[in-house]
């Protein structure tokens, strides 16, 4: 069964509630149909509450069981001005600045996400990564064990036996264009985090280099292998059950057969599940390589380092990227002992 209709057919069992930003979107409008035909609980679409019911017309979309909210007209939107004021007051910013903050669809979605209004927050589809990010970024709080913020994609492949059931967590992917080891011992342990509460499957880390296990000394390798170091000190420090291997090349981490013949022996050698690169440039080439080359569905970027879900998708991203996105953070608003109640 394809990853996304195993990951719907767990959150059907426990509904959640997803916010969009930019619900005057029609692929938007399309997702939070399917989200609500689906049973997977309620889409809350902000925006013009006229401007989305003309959209809803124009599709031909039934907008039953949806949310339409306007967050100029909410009574909680001076509310939110000022806690935003508070929150950022001692980097200058002003009462005002808060206001037409909050006037962005985005930083009141990240605020309704803190304050559990919402259990999961998709949003980017018309706004630039930075835009969307930021709210994100500024508002919601670390995990309590990583101090990086950043991001992954999952691949799913129907017919390939590849990661988890053909499915693969690759980060980061969309945030961090220069990610140092320690920043990349950070995204190790948040993406494992995320693919063990979607799987229940250990986590299997390749930290990938062009150059496996000492074959090579250049700065980058040497960064793999030190971030490497770092992210199982971390993950044996967090009691986290992770296999770690690095530095390690692709083909290795993926197909048995290449391990063996270039002698690298772990137990992530040709059976990775979490790719790591390098570099935001490896990470964000590769994902959209074997995209559109493999014809591979893809879904994110999931942002992860954070205490609450939420995905920053790409601005051409389709109506069905848009809900994949969101059941990846519907399913991680879900206690993971729901989520597989006998592991």
């Amino acid at each position: 069964m394809p990853l996304l209709n195993r990951l719907a057919a767990k959150l059907q069992r426990h509904p959640k509630r997803v916010v969009f930003p930019e619900g005057a979107d029609a692929r938007i409008m399309q997702a939070a149909r399917q989200w609500v035909t689906r049973r997977l609980g309620v889409p809350i679409l902000l925006g013009d509450r006229t401007e989305m019911k003309r959209l809803a017309v124009r599709l031909d979309i039934n907008i039953e069981g949806m949310r339409l909210l306007d967050p100029s007209r909410a009574d909680d939107f001076e509310v939110f001005v000022h806690e935003f004021h508070q929150m950022r007051a001692a980097k200058g910013m002003t009462l005002e600045a808060a206001r037409e903050a909050m006037s962005d669809n985005s930083t009141y979605a990240t605020m309704m996400l803190l304050h559990a209004q919402a259990d999961a927050l998709v949003g980017g589809a018309t706004q630039s990564a930075s835009s969307a990010l930021r709210p994100l970024f500024q508002i919601i709080p670390r995990l309590p064990h990583v101090r990086t913020a950043s991001s992954l994609m999952i691949l799913s492949f129907d017919e390939k036996p590849l990661g988890t059931h053909g499915a693969l967590f690759m980060a980061d992917c969309g945030v961090i264009p220069e990610p140092t080891a320690d920043q990349l011992a950070d995204i190790a342990i948040s993406t494992g985090i995320i693919a063990h509460h979607l799987t229940n499957e250990s986590p299997r880390i390749a930290m990938l280099s062009f150059a496996s296990h000492g074959a090579a000394t250049h700065p980058s390798v040497l960064k793999m292998r030190e971030a490497t170091r770092l992210a199982r000190e971390r993950a044996a420090a967090a009691k986290l059950d992770f296999e770690i291997d690095g530095e390690i090349q692709a083909d290795a981490a993926l197909d048995a057969y290449t391990a063996k013949a270039k002698h690298v022996e772990s137990p992530v050698a040709g059976r990775a599940n979490v790719l790591i690169f390098p570099d935001l440039n490896s990470g964000n080439i590769a994902f959209k390589l074997v995209q559109h080359i493999a014809g591979a569905a893809t879904y994110g970027q999931i942002v992860t380092g954070l205490t609450k879900p939420a995905a920053e998708i790409s601005r051409g991203s389709s109506a069905h990227d848009v809900f994949g996105a969101a059941v990846v953070c519907g399913l991680q608003a879900i206690d993971r002992d729901l989520l597989f109640p006998n592991s």
